[in-house]
């Protein structure tokens, strides 16, 4: 007999219980709804649901301590978990407690309706427990609110329980080893050694035995046997960034690693046997290098199994206050002194700026102005000095779309509405000021250079309340 509520909505938010009913109701799909934790297991102790869709935290028993239950009772039921606090801290708990989604707040819609259609389908297909990994120590460095930054979350929550190989794509600054430490300390393998190791970093007459170690008297000066990092990292994971660096002869060294699990020695006769999980990251296009017959293409099929891509801090600029706050307090405790306080104009305008050196940069500025900022709260001015060059006013005129793109991000972000009735007046009014000043103010060529006729900049100039709206015709 098909139950009668098939999807349980728990949240004690009751606007998001009722968005979701009507959504998924709309969609044919049967829905309960509850307030509590508390009040969604007991009424599990009388009917089980298709599928859960629960907030994180609520009074009572939260979404992590009913997915934990359910998970041990009912481990067939897909549970998916909302939260409007987008973190690497609730992603991977989440994941690890087992759960099928997780859909930070605010979701659109369809997508949340098409995940829970995705829950009932996978409850049909797959019956089997899921296995619960411990609980382990998130890395609080990884803070990131933005779409983009949840997208490496969820990869990082959905591979916490596998030895896959990874390749981690982003600009030089984004924070790439953060990532691949957490992949690995949120691995099976998180008890073993995590090992990194940079490619640009090695001369090239060297990387082979820094990877694979040497014999004693392989060369000279080699005067004992070595350990190489694959070695060190047996049983572990072994990061390898800027891997778009590595020379074409140990390129086809590592290719056969992956390949036989097993290498020798710089110098060396006997096979050495490893068991490494290789997470490999770039700043470079190793397409673009496959094509230019620079990198392998066997080896970068080989690497590229999942793909993470991490974004530039400019395509995360809702993360930059949290960033700094931390890095601020980081640089306080290195340097034993009272935490720099930003004042929102000198936090807007750290929002407002390129960043090209990414996280790095920014964290390297907080150390700068831990140090150099007289006062504990920190004003525009005290910025460095590299940083002022880039205020609005210096911006390139071309930048204007950038620029308009942020302020909506930061309307947006502020929870402002209706941005177009803003917005378009002012961009209207700046046009018709700027066409007016080029043609001297007459009006009837302003009209002209707009596109507009004589009798629509006429009827701009009163809604907007300008002047000279009875001159149009001069």
């Amino acid at each position: 007999m098909q139950k009668s509520n098939r999807v349980w909505i728990i949240d004690d938010d009751r606007s998001i219980r009722w968005v979701l009913e009507k959504a998924l109701q709309g969609s044919g799909i049967e829905t309960r709804t509850f307030d509590s934790g508390d009040a969604a297991l007991n009424q599990l102790s009388r009917e089980v649901p298709d599928a859960i869709v629960s907030d994180i935290r609520m009074p009572g028993v939260d979404g992590l301590g009913l997915l934990s239950t359910l998970h041990s009772n009912h481990p067939t039921v897909p549970v998916i978990i909302m939260t409007a606090h987008s973190d690497l801290d609730s992603a991977v708990a989440a994941y690890q407690g087992g759960a099928f989604e997780y859909l930070p707040k605010p979701f659109d819609v369809d997508e949340a309706v098409a995940v829970v259609q995705r829950a009932l389908a996978h409850a049909e297909e797959q019956k089997s427990e899921r296995s619960h990994p411990d609980t382990v120590e998130i890395d609080t460095e990884i803070i990131g609110e933005a779409p983009a930054m949840q997208e490496v979350f969820r990869a990082i929550g959905r591979l916490s329980q596998s030895n896959i190989t990874v390749l981690i794509n982003g600009e030089s600054g984004t924070g790439k080893e953060l990532v691949a430490r957490a992949l690995h300390r949120h691995s099976p393998r998180r008890n073993e050694p995590f090992i990194a190791l940079n490619m640009a970093a090695i001369p090239k007459d060297l990387m082979e035995s820094e990877l694979f170690g040497h014999e004693k008297g392989a060369f000279t000066g080699a005067a004992t046997q070595r350990q190489g990092r694959f070695e060190q990292a047996n049983g572990g994971t072994l990061f390898l960034d800027e891997i778009g660096d590595m020379p074409a002869e140990t390129q086809t060294r590592l290719l056969r690693v992956l390949a036989d699990g097993e290498f020798y020695r710089v110098g060396g006769h006997t096979p050495v046997k490893v068991d490494v999980r290789i997470i490999a990251a770039t700043h470079q296009d190793l397409e673009n290098l496959v094509t230019e017959n620079s990198f392998r293409e066997d080896l970068f099929h080989r690497l590229n199994v999942i793909r993470i891509h991490i974004p530039k801090l400019a395509q995360r600029r809702e993360d930059i206050p949290k960033l700094s706050q931390f890095f601020l307090q980081k640089a306080a405790g290195e340097l034993n002194v009272d935490t720099k306080i930003l004042l929102s104009e000198t936090e807007e305008f750290m929002c407002s700026l390129p960043w090209p050196g990414n996280v790095r940069q920014l964290e390297n500025t907080c150390r700068w102005i831990t140090v150099m900022a007289s006062g504990r709260e920190v004003h525009t001015e005290d910025l460095p000095p590299e940083l002022m060059d880039n205020k609005e006013g210096n911006a390139p005129a071309d930048d204007w779309e950038k620029a308009l793109r942020h302020w909506a991000d930061q309307a947006l972000a502020r929870g402002h509405h209706q941005l177009l009735s803003e917005a378009v007046p002012t961009f209207e009014k700046a046009l018709i000021e700027t066409a007016l000043k080029y043609t001297a103010g007459r009006k009837r060529d302003a009209a002209n250079l707009l596109g507009w006729g004589r009798n629509t900049l006429t009827r701009k100039l009163k809604e907007l309340g300008m002047a000279g709206a009875e001159e149009v015709n001069s």
